[in-house]
């Protein structure tokens, strides 16, 4: 559990967990340097269960920094990320690992959501309709790209070792999409058809305010007060990174950076626009 500044929430975050009808688990949480109660909230609760590990970082390194930290410090079969705002039905775990230990070609298995507000109470609910079955490294890239709405499938349940051939979440816009795109070639997705995930929405959250450039530096990188520049150009890096780090055939490689090169022709004006930026601020 990556956590930063999420006091109001965090409690319940780990009440969900701690009470999985599946319990044999380690639950490690990296503090991204809060500057509010949630570090007593945390040290509390690792002080009441032994299955708690809390670890504070000195310094703010953002939240894909801290996913891919908290990440390090893990070892166990199947990895979950758990969000510090969110929660989870008691039975979250054992659906997903169930569907994972019967079924060895799927690398992630995640549950369907309901989106709440700030005090908990139903906004709506929502299927990402990520199930990704098909045998096609290929397929299963391409189609994920055209279902892909809310995130929310990369805080199910994951097999560490295809996670360890991924860059996991990177410092760039939509970064844990292209995670779980690159995730896609490694083996298939399988939704448990229950809705066990409960989503907060609230002004704290990361994706509050997508429109706001400052609200996204402040997640993603904290630490560059001139802003992030080239986020179009890292995506597409970071994916076709990912294509050719991928264990599928040459062929399924060169026909996704074809469909990869094709799918950038649509955000030429991004790209043209990024670049004309970095000249100017060189000047």
């Amino acid at each position: 559990m990556p956590v930063y500044n999420c006091e109001a929430f965090v409690g319940c975050a780990l009440e969900s967990l701690l009470s999985q009808t599946f319990g044999d688990f380690e639950l490690v949480i990296s503090d991204n340097a809060s500057t509010d109660g949630t570090e007593d909230v945390c040290r509390a609760f690792a002080e009441r269960d032994a299955r708690i590990r809390y670890v504070r970082r000195p310094d703010n390194i953002g939240g894909p920094g801290n996913f891919r930290s908290v990440f390090s410090l893990c070892s166990g079969e199947y990895h979950k990320w758990a969000t510090a705002d969110d929660y989870w039905d008691s039975r979250f775990l054992e659906r997903c690992i169930a569907m994972l230990d019967a079924h060895p070609d799927v690398v992630l298995c995640y549950s369907k959501t309901r989106l709440i507000d700030a005090a908990g109470v139903l906004i709506s609910y929502y299927e990402d309709n990520l199930d990704l079955n098909q045998s096609s490294p290929r397929d299963r890239f391409r189609d994920l790209f055209s279902r892909i709405g809310l995130c929310h499938a990369h805080l199910g349940v994951i097999r560490r070792e295809a996670m360890k051939h991924t860059s996991l979440i990177s410092p760039e816009r939509g970064s844990d999409v292209h995670f779980l795109a690159e995730l896609a070639l490694y083996g298939k997705f399988a939704v448990v058809p229950e809705y066990l995930f409960h989503r907060r929405f609230h002004q704290g959250s990361s994706s509050w305010d997508r429109t706001s450039h400052e609200h996204q530096r402040r997640y993603y990188e904290p630490t560059r007060q001139n802003g992030f520049a080239m986020q179009t150009w890292r995506k597409y890096r970071q994916l076709l990174d990912g294509v050719w780090r991928s264990p599928i055939e040459i062929r399924s490689k060169a026909a996704l950076t074809m469909d990869l090169l094709r799918k950038s022709v649509w955000e030429r004006e991004a790209l043209r626009a990024e670049i004309i930026s970095l000249v100017a601020n060189r000047h």
